[in-house]
């Protein structure tokens, strides 16, 4: 069986190529999955920025040095098996490399699977796992959607789900530390899915103004979100903190080193936190803030246990998280309409269209390497 692959250039993320894998015989204990469809968003590319660093790359190994296979959340059913416990036919949503189909070796949990090939080893178990459509309890069928509106939940949980639960542990990270006793959050690259996902959570927190930061395109949509305090543009970043007796976090979502120093140098010691989270403006130079604290790189999976050593409940945290998510997907028809394609030359498309930022924040983009 062949199965087309978009990879990606690890070194220049815009450089993609479409390459052809001869898929043989199933291994013992392995499973064929049929990619259905994945989401591409800012935070995939960042995926390809953050590679190297967090071994994105090493998710779905591509067995070349320059081109890499970049994880994506999305919906496959396994065609074939050669697991005993495994049977052909079920659905699953997990991160999936941008391909056809995907051979992986897996062992069965209560919710699915788990990939348990000695290249996922190494990895969180959160990235191992392939949640089965009839017993994942976030599912929307389980959810109580009705059945005409699953395909469009389904889009919206391949969109927004992971990108969500990273907002939802980044605003629950900061608030078990007590926001580092700030009254304000600035968020840059507010648009990005992540970042209005941490906003939704974040505006919920008496006291804490919200500051999100977009480009002057994006104002009136971030704005309309209704979850930030005040808006403002890049070239405003200055003035995100007017009050010289506020402080401030900082949740970066953009990775641009230029905006981020200006910030760090109009705040300086009033920043009490600066957390990197993504990198939205992958073209930017990295920043080196010369004041205020060092940015410090937030990992979701690594977040609940900083969290349990500070005491919080975490099963009752993670318990909320299903309701929250719930609740997220549901209103984001308000705000976000979903376009699909399909298609080798569509999913590359999509891919150059994302990271070069021809997306407006009110769409998501769908895609699949199959014809239809």
């Amino acid at each position: 069986m062949e199965s087309n692959v978009l990879e990606v250039n690890r070194t220049d993320i815009g450089d993609t190529r479409l390459v052809t894998d001869q898929l043989g015989d199933l291994a013992e204990g392995a499973v064929r999955f049929q990619i259905e469809r994945f989401s591409i968003t800012a935070n995939t590319t960042t995926y390809a920025e953050f590679g190297d660093m967090l071994d994105y790359w090493g998710f779905w190994p591509s067995g070349d040095d320059t081109f890499g296979r970049v994880p994506a959340m999305g919906w496959a059913t396994v065609i074939e098996s050669n697991h005993p416990g495994v049977e052909a036919g079920g659905r699953y949503y997990g991160w999936f490399p941008m391909a056809q189909y995907i051979d992986a070796t897996v062992a069965t949990t209560s919710t699915g699977l788990r990939d348990d090939g000695t290249n996922r080893a190494a990895h969180a178990p959160v990235y191992r796992t392939f949640e089965r459509t009839d017993l994942d309890p976030t599912h929307p069928s389980n959810a109580g959607v009705a059945a005409e509106a699953i395909d469009d939940a389904e889009n919206r949980h391949a969109l927004l789900r992971g990108l969500f639960l990273t907002g939802y542990l980044a605003d629950g990270f900061l608030d078990a530390n007590d926001w580092y006793g700030a009254d304000h959050a600035v968020v840059l690259s507010a648009s990005s899915k992540t970042a209005i996902g941490f906003a939704a959570c974040a505006a919920r927190h008496d006291g804490l103004h919200l500051v999100g930061v977009t480009s002057p395109s994006n104002v009136d949509a971030v704005r309309g979100l209704g979850w930030y305090d005040s808006v403002i543009t890049y070239d405003q970043v200055t003035d995100a903190v007017p009050d010289p007796q506020a402080q401030a976090v900082v949740v970066d979502m953009a990775g641009n080193g230029p905006v981020l120093e200006a910030l760090h140098d109009a705040l300086g010691d009033r920043i009490t936190y600066s957390m990197v989270v993504g990198r939205t403006h992958h073209d930017a130079p990295p920043a080196a803030p010369s004041t205020g604290p060092t940015p410090e790189m937030f990992f979701a999976p690594t977040a609940l246990v900083s969290m349990k050593e500070q005491g919080v409940d975490t099963d009752g945290f993670q318990a909320a998280m299903g309701p929250a998510l719930a609740a997220f997907i549901d209103g984001s028809s308000e705000w976000l309409a979903v376009e699909r394609t399909n298609g080798p030359d569509a999913a590359a498309d999509t891919w150059a269209d994302v990271l070069s930022g021809r997306v407006a924040p009110s769409v998501g983009r769908i895609t699949s390497l199959h014809a239809d």
